[in-house]
């Protein structure tokens, strides 16, 4: 469970929807395009290469599947920020499984097809609130999906990072989505009304600890564009390493969030 209890943001589960689908069909399509070279390259996510990582890309997705199989639970017991600080009790398990993943799927196209439409068929035949069993807590499907949102913004960079020219797209409503759902988790983490985190055009919350902050220009704020933001939250980029590419900006005394991040490990 997430260390306190912040106001739940509400999200359009049409958009959602539409998101999640849209980014993974760009990654599907930049997948095709991928040579045999290029699936062996290495990625930043210790020894996965590429194609580990576009087997994870699909888990990612298929862990829906896998939620709709077992039976619903009976009551909702987690909100949707909660799952941002769950996402690494299993890391060992789910290297294990997407190196599997990856074997057993030499034709990585059909592969993501076969996702794509067997997910399609699961939105359509089961409502928004639907209950999950995640690794966070029981979970409405419709919030669910948000936490899909930042699994693939996240690997989409992982993907652009490890092969040069790549240049998957990053779906407008997926990185607003996981850029929310990111910065609610820090005010949750953090909960407080010293400090501003601007992450325009997506974002704004408070936090940490300290006078609270009501007119004017607030005495400790930090801004940075919504990738960036994504990077930080996920443990991809550094706090000092941000601040020292400009990548982000920081001011007052208590603007320093490095002891905060990364909030996914």
């Amino acid at each position: 469970m997430s260390p306190a209890k912040k106001r739940t943001r509400s999200y359009d589960p049409a958009r959602t929807r539409s998101a999640v689908l849209a980014q993974f069909g760009h990654v599907r399509a930049a997948v095709r395009t991928l040579t045999p070279e290029q699936l062996a390259l290495p990625t930043r996510l210790g020894d996965w290469t590429v194609r580990e990582l576009v087997a994870h890309i699909g888990m990612a997705l298929t862990a829906v599947h896998r939620a709709l199989d077992r039976p619903a639970p009976p009551k909702q017991d987690a909100q949707l920020v909660d799952w941002t600080f769950a996402t690494s009790g299993n890391a060992a398990a789910i290297a294990d499984f997407t190196r599997k993943l990856a074997a057993d799927h030499p034709d990585l196209d059909a592969y993501l097809a076969d996702i794509d439409r067997s997910l399609r068929a699961l939105l359509a035949e089961h409502p928004g609130g639907r209950l999950l069993e995640t690794n966070a807590g029981a979970l409405p499907l419709d919030d669910y999906l948000v936490t899909r949102t930042v699994e693939l913004v996240v690997h989409t960079d992982d993907l652009n990072a490890a092969v040069p020219g790549l240049d998957v797209p990053v779906d407008r409503q997926a990185l607003a989505a996981a850029t929310r759902l990111l910065a609610d988790a820090l005010a949750v983490k953090a909960p407080g009304g010293t400090t501003e985190v601007r992450i325009p055009p997506y974002a704004v919350v408070q936090c940490v600890e300290g006078p609270r902050h009501t007119r004017g220009t607030p005495p400790n704020v930090v801004e940075t564009d919504p990738l960036t933001w994504v990077r930080l939250a996920a443990g991809r980029i550094g706090w000092k390493d941000a601040l020292g590419e400009a990548a982000v900006s920081a001011s007052g005394e208590r603007a320093d969030l490095g002891g905060l991040l990364p909030l996914m490990s």
